[in-house]
This record gives structure tokens, C-alpha cells and sequence, in this order.
């Protein structure tokens, strides 16, 4: 009996020591899962992120493109428009052929204005270098220096964007 006795204690004192070893063994395996569990944690949340703010690049580069798309095509058309304007200048005409040049102008003009062209008033303005391209200067003492005396071509925003400046001729000081 004593020989028993003395195997469970030894049974006991061996599971004692393992006892102690397996909770810290334990806590350490816990404590790197947990920070495994973290980390990936924080893996995520930064894709996700970067996936949101792509997302965002994205859309924000699809509706710019769908935006000015047709800025281009309106571009293009701008020489119309000026061949246009020239004609209703030109002397010889008859009234009802101007008529409908007129008719067929303002119906290209408000087309384009619907797609975003926006004609740039140069008519008593300030001179803008970011509007205007100065093609005469003009030297007078009945006007401030600066101000617009005439334009030679309109000049045109489209949706808020320069597309083309208007070429004015501008008042200076003798």
C-alpha cells in the first residue's frame, strides 16, 4: 500500500506541475491568437478603407468623365456659332434670310447651353488674363484702364470650365 501511496503522490505531484505549465502555456497560446486577432483586426479595416476611398476615386472619376464628355463635341461646334455671328454682321442680306440664320442660331446656341456652354460677358468688364486674351490694346482717356472695349471673339465656360477665352480688345492710358 505504501508503494501505491507513493505512485499517487508522484501521479499528483507530476500532475501538479503539469497543471501549472498547462494554464501558462495556455494564456501564451491565448494571448498570440489575440494578437493574431488584432492584427487581422487591423488588416481589415485598412482594406476596407482602401476599398472605400478607391470606391470614392472611382465614382468621382466616372462622374468627371460623364461630366465633361461632351465638351469636346461642343468644342467642335464653337466654329459654327462664330460663322454665325459673322454673317449676321455681313451687309446684303435679305431681312428674311437673316431671320432665319437667327432661328437656326438660337437653336444651336440654346442646344449647347442645355450640354453646359456658357457664353463669357466681356461688355463693360475688367480685363481677366484667366477669361480674356488681350488681342488690341487700345489707348483712350474715356475709359479705366483695363476695361474691354470690344471683342473680337466670344469666349465660353463650359459647365463652370474654360474652354475658350474670349479675344478682346482692351483700354490702356495714353
Amino acid at each position: 500500500m505504501d508503494k501505491n501511496d507513493t505512485r499517487t503522490d508522484d501521479a499528483q505531484t507530476g500532475a501538479g506541475a503539469a497543471t501549472e505549465e498547462q494554464p501558462e502555456r495556455v494564456r501564451a497560446e491565448r494571448d498570440a491568437l489575440r494578437a493574431e486577432r488584432d492584427e487581422m483586426k487591423d488588416l481589415l479595416l485598412r482594406r476596407q478603407a482602401e476599398f472605400d476611398n478607391f470606391r470614392r476615386r472611382t465614382e468621382k472619376e466616372r462622374s468627371e468623365y460623364s461630366q465633361y464628355s461632351g465638351m469636346e463635341v461642343v468644342r467642335e461646334m464653337l466654329p459654327i456659332l462664330d460663322d454665325f455671328e459673322r454673317a449676321f454682321k455681313g451687309e446684303g442680306a435679305t431681312p428674311e434670310y437673316v431671320r432665319g440664320m437667327e432661328m437656326i442660331y438660337n437653336r444651336a446656341f440654346e442646344a449647347l447651353k442645355k450640354l453646359g456652354l456658357e457664353p463669357i460677358e466681356t461688355a463693360g468688364e475688367s480685363f481677366d488674363p484667366h477669361l480674356h486674351q488681350a488681342v488690341e490694346r487700345v489707348e483712350t482717356a474715356n475709359a479705366e484702364e483695363g476695361v474691354i472695349m470690344g471683342e473680337f471673339q466670344r469666349g465660353y465656360r463650359f459647365k463652370g470650365k474654360l474652354l475658350r477665352p474670349s479675344m478682346v480688345r482692351v483700354a490702356v492710358k495714353p
